[in-house]
């Protein structure tokens, strides 16, 4: 005998229907297909959740190119560290990629990658006894390209885009394909945050100045996304989200709506800010769609590259 007051409810009067009068959000019909030696990968994705997603953001893909609207990258840190250089290139030369936009620690690892081949130092080592960042090869010719960039006008993307265009290893550097394809480079730092900014050739003027024109450039950028442009936020969890949102509204405060329009999101963990800046908030009131696809971009990436080289074959 139960001490509680409360007994278990009685469930023989609960009335049933059947499977067939039961709508089914899955049906076998959107199932994954097996994939088969020279089929399409896309084609094997299931019409289901992250699936769907997936094939959306390659058609809005497809469909920018063949309209002739943007297809800008904003990206982070990562994204470079992974690799991907190389891949991001190519859709340069096949247009899907008409601009890139970086916050400053993905700047950094291209250029070294570009003068050095190599980067991404192990920070638990060399924190300890202030090793951190001081590269001296980095800090004095990212600062110098900065300065002289600066003093021709021109923004930051550009101004180390244009040195890492000459580097040993520029082959593998997206800065130096994007210089050479005349396609835009935007950089978006914050003071302190990149390791450049503590070298003793750091000019605060001069970064400010650089950064605060390649904002404007990339305004520019986000205004042409009108109706057909694609957006893809890789992984910046804070810079890029925040500055992609304070463009767009800058642009329609002057009076260019950006509307259907898509926005995608891609990054291995799926962060409040780019939900909201990226995903979700552009497309308040203003038709277009935005996407979160969650994985490693090691993967993401070339995946969705190899899906648009599919399509155009």
């Amino acid at each position: 005998m139960s001490r509680y007051s409360v007994s278990p409810l009685d469930l023989s009067s609960l009335k049933t229907i059947s499977l067939g009068d039961r709508p089914g959000k899955v049906k076998i019909e959107d199932f994954s297909r097996v994939y088969r030696k020279g089929s399409s990968f896309i084609d094997t994705l299931p019409h289901i959740l992250a699936g769907n997603s997936f094939r959306a953001v390659a058609r809005a893909m497809r469909d920018a190119k063949a309209a002739g609207k943007p297809i800008l990258w904003g990206m982070g840190g990562h994204v470079i560290k992974c690799g991907l250089a190389p891949v991001l290139a190519d859709l340069i030369k096949r247009g899907y990629a008409t601009a890139f936009s970086m916050n400053g620690s993905a700047s950094i690892h291209d250029f070294e990658i570009a003068i050095a081949g190599s980067t991404s130092e192990d920070v638990e080592s060399v924190l300890p006894d202030g090793r951190f960042g001081s590269a001296e090869e980095t800090g004095l010719e990212m600062n110098e390209a900065i300065r002289l960039g600066d003093n021709a006008g021109l923004g930051m993307g550009e101004a180390i885009s244009r040195l890492a265009a000459q580097g040993s290893h520029a082959e593998f550097s997206l800065l130096a394909a994007a210089y050479q394809a005349k396609v835009p480079v935007t950089v978006h730092v914050a003071i302190g945050t990149d390791t450049p900014h503590t070298h003793p050739a750091a000019d605060p003027g001069a970064i400010g100045r650089a950064t605060h024109r390649d904002f404007r450039l990339f305004c520019s950028l986000v205004k042409q996304l009108d109706q057909g442009g694609v957006y893809i936020n890789a992984g910046s969890a804070v810079i890029m989200p925040e500055v992609f949102l304070k463009a767009l509204s800058a642009v329609r405060n002057l009076g260019f709506p950006v509307t259907n329009f898509t926005t995608v999101n891609l990054d291995f963990l799926q962060h409040y800010r780019p939900q909201a800046n990226v995903v979700t908030r552009p497309h308040a009131h203003s038709g277009g769609k935005g996407y979160a696809i969650t994985g490693h971009h090691e993967l993401t990436i070339p995946l969705l590259a190899m899906c648009l080289i599919e399509s155009d074959s």
